[in-house]
C-alpha cells in the first residue's frame, strides 16, 4: 500500500519544458505582434488629433452662442498649434484687442508620431487647395453668436502623420463641421 501512495503523489508547479515551451510560444507572438502594432500607433493617434480638433470647433461654435458673441480658432502652422480665442456679447474677434480671452491651446505635437498640418498622400483637394493645410482665411475660422462662420466659405484643417495618412475637418458657412478621411483615392 505504502508504494501506491508514495506514486500517486505529485509536487505542484511547472517542470523546465513546460515553460521553456511557454516562453518559446510568448516570444513569437510578441515578434509577430510588436510591428503590427508599431505600425497601428501612428493612424490612431492621427485620429485622436482629428477628433479633438472636431471637438475644438463644435466647442467654439457653442461658445460663440453661449457668449452672443464670436469664438475664433486661430492656427498657427509654424508652431503646430491652434488656439481658441472668445469675445464677450457683441464683440467682434480681432484678435489684437484685449477683449478676447484665450479659450485653449492645443500643440498638435504632443500627439506625437509626426502629427501636423499637412495634405499627406491626399492628391486633391476638398474645394480650394491645400495651401499650407489650412484653407481657412487668413488661417482663422470664426463663429458669429448664431454658431455660424463668420466668412461665409468655412473651410477646411488637413492633419498628417508621419505615415502620409490624412484627415480634413472641416466647417461650412452655416456652421456643420465636417469630418473626412483620405482612403487613398478619395475623401470619404
Amino acid at each position: 500500500m505504502k508504494f501506491r501512495e508514495s506514486t500517486l503523489k505529485r509536487s505542484g508547479g511547472f517542470t523546465l519544458i513546460e515553460l521553456l515551451v511557454t516562453s518559446a510560444i510568448v516570444s513569437i507572438l510578441m515578434s509577430i505582434s510588436i510591428p503590427a502594432f508599431s505600425r497601428w500607433v501612428p493612424g490612431y493617434k492621427l485620429r485622436g488629433a482629428t477628433r479633438d480638433l472636431y471637438s475644438d470647433f463644435a466647442v467654439a461654435r457653442m461658445t460663440a452662442v453661449n457668449l452672443k458673441g464670436e469664438c475664433a480658432v486661430v492656427f498657427n502652422t509654424s508652431t503646430n498649434q491652434y488656439r481658441i480665442w472668445a469675445c464677450g456679447p457683441n464683440k467682434v474677434f480681432d484678435n489684437a484687442s484685449g477683449d478676447d480671452v484665450l479659450v485653449k491651446t492645443v500643440d498638435l505635437s504632443h500627439y506625437g508620431n509626426g502629427i501636423g498640418y499637412g495634405s499627406g498622400t491626399a492628391t486633391s483637394p476638398i474645394g480650394g487647395t491645400f495651401g499650407d493645410g489650412i484653407t481657412f482665411q487668413s488661417n482663422r475660422l470664426v463663429f458669429d453668436s448664431r454658431g455660424t462662420v463668420k466668412s461665409a466659405t468655412g473651410g477646411y484643417a488637413y492633419l498628417q502623420n508621419n505615415m502620409n495618412a490624412c484627415y480634413a475637418v472641416g466647417v461650412i458657412g452655416s456652421g456643420v463641421i465636417l469630418l473626412k478621411k483620405w482612403t487613398g483615392a478619395k475623401w470619404q
